[in-house]
């Protein structure tokens, strides 16, 4: 699945065209480098969002949006600092 559709679907952003222009302008890391939109995106992956007053680290659990995990999830929040 790309990167900014990943980002959508499983909630961690809103809207798919500020996805992509995180990843444009490489804000988004997948196992500590830059990423694009189109990027593919797989189970294990390691995500680093850096949003303007806030950095996301989280990792990758599901790719199927209509079978989430049991807390409703595609992924496991490993930290965030405001």
């Amino acid at each position: 699945m790309r990167l900014d559709k990943y980002l959508k679907v499983s909630r961690i952003i809103k809207r798919r065209t500020i996805a992509k222009q995180l990843a444009t302008e490489g804000r988004v890391l997948i196992d500590g480098k830059v990423a694009k939109p189109s990027t593919e995106v797989f189970a294990g992956d390691i995500l680093e969002i850096n949003f303007e007053h806030k950095r996301i680290f989280c990792e990758i659990t599901d790719l199927n949006p209509k079978l989430f995990n049991k807390d409703g999830m595609m992924y496991k929040l490993i930290d965030h600092n405001a």
